[in-house]
């Protein structure tokens, strides 16, 4: 184990080992050890995009086996959810790789990336091989352009765990906009999805005089508007998820006479709609709802085609951490920055909730017990804003960006100002070199109530004559 000393302490998470503090310790002992050795993972998808990242392992030996094989693996564990990849080469330390391939197996402990990692998100066998340095694969990743179209009457949505909402513009001003609770999770009639959804389509398109584009946002991974990783859907048998859900927008497009029809990962139009309300690029955009997204605006102005799923990403190295209940692994962010994060506090918290109540309506009672002046809800949300503070500076090892913008329904009210301020102190105290250079940001009104929709909306370009 290694000794941590973070300055600040979570309220109800007083055990919360920081990814990027265990990292930094780890990387000490690395520049200590004079036996230490170039270590590098590339991971490749089946398009050919390669991802590539070098650094360096403890000495071989009895005693360091179990250091080196949780930093990998955690390493991995990470990239894996942020840039995806359907083959990984370990190269370095052949006995890491060894490791690795038997846990990232169908019956090894990370089943669950194995899986969607390989067919579900590329169509391919997922395979762990040893390498050496000299063959790895440069880093090959390219940018796209993001959004940013407001020309014409476009309808925007976005899709989330607890509601779905749609906003109609013409020529950027949003003219309506509505939000509709729903329960996707565990909805298994594949009609409740897309019925759903074209129902909001139909609502936004009676404000407007025709519609020249529609755009969306949804929990989960999309290529090419195909829908291949999304917890929305999980609910849904998979011969009918076939046949019905991973074409769906598809399908809606022809209904709507084939216009411009696209649809990103919601992490990335939050962090879209954040460089869109800033003016400003190299923007991580993370959402905090039923579960948790994040997404990256280059300093370019583009993104890259990663995955960016942070709900699966490890921020807490402690092995005794909660386990999220669709992955199974430990230490993920979707269970500190997330409605299950904060229910989870409540209850440490002292919060009671009746048996079976939904859990967005749980978050309303641990914000109006906020807004209610009741300590115990503000050390539910001073919990995950340190929290919150470590993955932002473990975030900052992995992605260059300026600005992280905060959304979703859990910064609702005063919770979000919470979040952030306690964020700040632990950046402040722990990483003052990142503490100078990134800003955090909750959304103003405006972006709150139509920014994530507009973004939405300006994800198609209008073909012109």
């Amino acid at each position: 184990m290694l000794a941590l000393h973070p300055h600040l302490l979570a309220p109800f998470e007083p055990d919360f080992q920081p990814a990027a503090l265990w990292n930094r310790a780890y990387r000490n002992l690395v520049r200590r050890d004079p036996g230490a050795r170039p270590f590098a993972l590339a991971l490749i998808r089946a398009d050919g995009m390669a991802s590539r990242y070098d650094t360096r392992l403890l000495a071989a030996s009895p005693a360091t086996a179990l250091l080196n094989l949780r930093y990998a693996e955690r390493l991995l564990k990470f990239l894996l959810w942020q840039k995806g990849g359907c083959r990984v080469l370990v190269a370095g330390a052949d006995e890491v790789a060894a490791q690795l391939a038997a846990i990232y197996r169908p019956a090894g402990a990370r089943a669950f990336d194995h899986d969607f990692m390989g067919e579900k998100v590329y169509g391919r066998t997922f395979a762990i091989q040893a390498a050496q340095l000299a063959d790895l694969p440069p880093e090959h990743v390219p940018d796209l352009p993001l959004g940013r179209n407001l020309d014409g009457c476009r309808i925007g949505f976005d899709l989330g765990g607890s509601d779905r909402k749609v906003a109609a513009l013409i020529d950027g001003q949003v003219v309506f906009s509505e939000e509709i609770v729903w329960d996707p999770y565990f909805q298994a009639d594949p009609a409740y999805h897309v019925e759903g959804v074209h129902a909001s389509l139909q609502r936004a398109a009676a404000h407007l005089p025709r519609v020249d584009a529609i755009g969306g946002s949804a929990a989960g991974v999309y290529v090419n508007n195909e829908v291949r990783i999304a917890s929305l859907f999980r609910g849904v048998p998979p011969p009918l998820f076939e046949r019905h859900i991973r074409r769906m927008f598809f399908a809606l497009q022809e209904r709507w006479g084939g216009v411009p029809f696209e649809v990103a990962n919601d992490g990335e139009v939050a962090a879209l709609a954040g460089a869109m309300s800033l003016n400003d690029n190299a923007v991580l955009g993370v959402s905090m709802g039923t579960s948790m997204a994040g997404g990256h605006v280059r300093a370019s102005g583009d993104i890259t085609p990663w995955l960016n799923e942070l709900a699966f990403a490890p921020v807490d190295y402690n092995p005794a951490a909660p386990a999220d209940e669709w992955s199974g692994d430990v230490g993920c962010g979707v269970q500190y920055f997330s409605q299950q994060g904060v229910t989870r506090f409540a209850r440490r918290a002292g919060f009671g909730f009746a048996a079976g109540l939904p859990m967005p309506e749980q978050l309303v009672m641990v914000q109006q017990a906020l807004a209610a002046g009741d300590a115990r809800a503000r050390a539910v949300y001073e919990t995950v804003g340190t929290c919150f503070g470590y993955a932002v500076g473990h975030y900052a090892d992995f992605y260059d960006f300026r600005h992280l913008l905060l959304l979703g329904r859990v910064t609702s009210g005063e919770g979000g100002a919470i979040i952030l301020d306690r964020a700040t102190a632990v950046l402040q105290a722990d990483f003052p070199e990142q503490a100078g250079k990134i800003s955090l940001h909750l959304p103003d009104e405006k972006s709150k109530r139509h920014g994530q929709a507009i973004a939405a909306a300006s994800l198609p370009a209008i073909k012109r004559a």
